[in-house]
């Protein structure tokens, strides 16, 4: 069985993800090439000391760069906060090593086709976290669409919802700052929506869009970790820099319509992120607050039966589902990351580039400049232009 030693960069929200992810597989997925939890790490020494600890890490560093150095390192696992992602990736590049990149891959479409011109010019293995697409549910969706079942497809329309920021007294953490995150709901969120739309429909020709930030100055943060904060509503307070919520447009090179709804203002929405698809022969839904289900309608189907039909999607025939439990026995967020590691490490194995990689980042950056181009200038804009 072949290993590979990854060094993470992050050890927050996203890093606890990844870790559990590489912990959990060789139980799992015994097949798979191993990854070997070798280094992690952050700039606060007692924080990721800590984290090491306890995600099962053998070593931690607080010098990036040493990271990337390492001669035991195989991979490097990006997950640091999005103004990052660029100089880690470039070196780790530089130093031969192959890499997994959090989304969005970067914080402007230059710099992600930087990003990925530097991985194929060093000969590396790269890939991108969009880790929806591994979803059971959403591996049956594609099916159902690329065997035809669902025809020619007309529409795709999808929408992440949120709520964690409706209280104007939530601190402004660093995902709300442009210089740090890039942008807001449509980079944090869109991406995802996008590289979905990417994934089961195809690529996009035009869009347009709007977006608006409802609340434009928040106290300073004390402190802030994943997506929670600690601060005063009587601290002094800073610009909100990025969107808080982004709508657009968009037409398909294959014929087909789309609207993408990406914010975190949409009370009683925790996590809502899902897509539905209308075809000439059917239709999907998908809710990831229901990740195991998918709704699925069928126009063949006898008229005095027709109507969507949920298909709980845990049985072995359904993508990753033999490695788990029992039909009927759900899984959850985390699951996904773990088959997002087993691609990641099969590829590696087998000489492969994973899917999806530093391309489909720079597609997805690319609509999500567009977008930002058609706002600024209140007119359709088409991909090729950006």
């Amino acid at each position: 069985m072949k290993s590979f030693n990854v060094g993470m960069i992050g050890y927050k929200f996203m890093g606890k993800a990844h870790s559990h992810a590489y912990k959990d597989l060789p139980m799992f997925f015994p097949q798979a090439a191993k990854p070997v939890m070798k280094l992690i790490c952050g700039r606060d020494e007692a924080g990721v000391k800590q984290a090491a600890q306890q995600f099962g890490w053998e070593g931690y560093v607080t010098d990036w760069r040493e990271l990337v150095n390492h001669p035991d390192v195989d991979v490097v696992d990006i997950n640091a906060p999005s103004d990052a992602h660029k100089e880690i990736a470039l070196a780790a590049a530089k130093a031969g090593k192959h890499l997994f990149c959090e989304k969005p891959l970067a914080l402007t479409l230059a710099d992600a086709r930087e990003m990925l011109e530097a991985a194929e010019a060093a000969g590396v293995k790269h890939m991108v976290g969009f880790n929806y697409r591994f979803a059971p549910a959403v591996q049956l969706a594609k099916k159902l669409v690329e065997s035809g079942r669902l025809g020619t497809i007309y529409h795709f329309r999808a929408w992440f919802l949120q709520d964690w920021i409706v209280d104007p007294t939530f601190p402004l953490v660093w995902r709300l700052q442009k210089e740090i995150a890039g942008s807001g709901s449509h980079g944090d969120l869109g991406a995802h929506l996008i590289d979905l739309a990417h994934f089961l429909v195809g690529d996009m020709e035009e869009v347009i869009g709007m977006s608006e930030t409802f609340v434009k100055e928040r106290p300073l943060p004390s402190s802030m970790t994943g997506l929670s904060a600690k601060g005063s509503k009587d601290a002094p307070h800073g610009p909100v820099t990025v969107d808080d919520a982004t709508l657009f447009m968009a037409r398909f090179a294959g014929g087909a319509l789309g609207s993408f709804e990406a914010t975190r203002f949409a009370p009683g929405h925790r996590c809502t992120n899902s897509f539905e698809i209308n075809g000439s022969l059917g239709s999907v839904k998908f809710d990831f607050e229901r990740m195991n289900e998918l709704q699925v309608y069928f126009t063949s189907d006898d008229e005095d039966v027709q109507g969507f039909r949920r298909v709980l999607a845990t049985d072995a025939p359904h993508a990753y589902m033999d490695a788990w439990w029992p039909a009927g026995h759900t899984i959850g967020y985390e699951h996904t990351f773990v088959h997002e590691a087993v691609e990641l490490m099969n590829a590696l194995a087998d000489e492969r580039q994973p899917v999806p990689n530093f391309v489909d980042g720079v597609k997805c950056q690319a609509v999500l400049e567009a977008v930002d181009q058609s706002i600024a200038q209140r007119r359709w804009v088409k991909i090729s232009e950006v």
